[in-house]
């Protein structure tokens, strides 16, 4: 077996007729976006993976983000990240492979753990996760005494062992307003999404302090995007991310995780849309939508696309690599996500129409 790296990204497996056999239904999932000459490259392994999830009792969790061939060919569950999280802890997997970011694989292991979590690529980070830290967290909380933290599930385990409440986009504003409630206050710290922050706070009378922190990918979108996009495509409805800038939410027509667009798309079928966010995720709903037209921006997120087949195949032969995090942080993470589960949400946020820029949010420093 070749060292794990780039040698083992270069070979290829045979595509044979029990290949054929074994992978020929799922084809048609894929077949407007992967060539038929592609398929035979990515049929071996896909036959290969599915396999050895059966003789190994393993689950693959594939993110919105991933590649049209891991999210429809070999994903068990399908979704965003803390949704997938949930999922592997209601399955009855022993191995948990996530086709996601690393965040994503620690949000699993700690509502799993029980159950061996592996990334089959250490390097897929995030640069939003990256943006703060347990310690960074502290300080906040020494600066502001008596202030609840609300923290974006889009983080590393030691930062969700110093939060109060986790939040989603699709929750956030709901969230804010319970820390605030619970804790007699009217300020609260959201962190680390600086634009999820400001966004939120254009929706809500709480005070909102924030951190610098965003996604490289939804932060690249302009408002002048989205009125390009427009002026391009008469008609088209625009769907955002709320990590996106306040600007490029105040252009779209709705915002919303990336469920929330998932569904917006299954539930009113419009003729044109586009999504503002990874670009993967466009194929993957435009997938389960055949009638309804994509405009397809590209911002890719570098970080997503470091899973690969092959890399999930050497994952589950190998059992690389896995996500370890110690006992006492995995207890600390897990209650600020238990404590957003238990709330009896009514509504998700929804953050179209957000006419100002400049809100009531504080960026802290430390």
């Amino acid at each position: 077996m070749p060292a794990f790296g780039n040698e083992f990204e270069r070979e290829t497996l045979p595509y044979t007729d029990a290949v054929k056999e074994k992978t020929d239904h799922l084809y048609p999932k894929v077949a407007s976006f992967i060539p038929k000459f592609e398929w035979r490259l990515h049929a071996p392994y896909i036959a290969a993976i599915n396999d050895l999830k059966k003789q190994k009792n393993a689950v693959i969790l594939a993110h919105n983000y991933m590649t049209p061939e891991i999210f429809h060919c070999v994903g068990d569950f399908a979704g965003d990240s803390l949704q997938l999280a949930k999922e592997a802890a209601r399955s009855d997997a022993e191995i948990i492979v996530q086709a996601g970011v690393h965040f994503m694989a620690e949000t699993s292991k700690i509502l799993c753990p029980e159950k061996t979590v592996l990334i089959p690529d250490l390097r897929a980070g995030c640069s939003l996760a990256s943006s703060i830290t347990g310690a960074d967290v502290r300080l906040l909380k020494q600066k502001y005494p008596g202030v609840p933290v609300v923290t974006y599930v889009n983080t590393t385990a030691d930062v969700k062992a110093e939060t109060d409440i986790c939040c989603t986009s699709s929750n956030a504003v709901e969230v804010v307003e319970h820390a605030a409630k619970e804790f007699g206050t009217d300020t609260v710290i959201l962190i680390p999404d600086q634009y999820l922050a400001r966004n939120v706070a254009a929706m809500t009378d709480i005070k909102i302090v924030t951190w610098a922190g965003a996604c490289e990918v939804h932060e690249r979108f302009t408002a002048e995007d989205i009125r390009e996009l427009r002026e391009g495509n008469p008609g088209v409805i625009v769907l955002a991310h709320p990590e996106c800038p306040p600007d490029v939410l105040a252009e779209a027509d709705f915002a919303g995780s990336t469920s929330g667009m998932s569904n917006y798309v299954k539930e009113k079928q419009p003729n044109n849309v586009v999504l503002i966010t990874e670009c993967s995720m466009s194929d993957n709903v435009a997938l389960e939508n055949p009638k309804v037209n994509f405009v397809r921006p590209c911002n890719l997120c570098p970080h997503m696309k470091r899973i690969s087949l092959p890399k999930i195949l050497r994952s589950l032969q190998t059992m690389e690599h896995e996500v370890l995090i110690d006992p006492e942080i995995i207890e600390k993470a897990r209650r600020p996500i238990e404590r957003m589960i238990a709330l009896p949400l009514k509504r998700q946020s929804m953050y179209n129409h957000l006419h100002a820029p400049e809100v009531a949010a504080v960026e802290a420093r430390i």
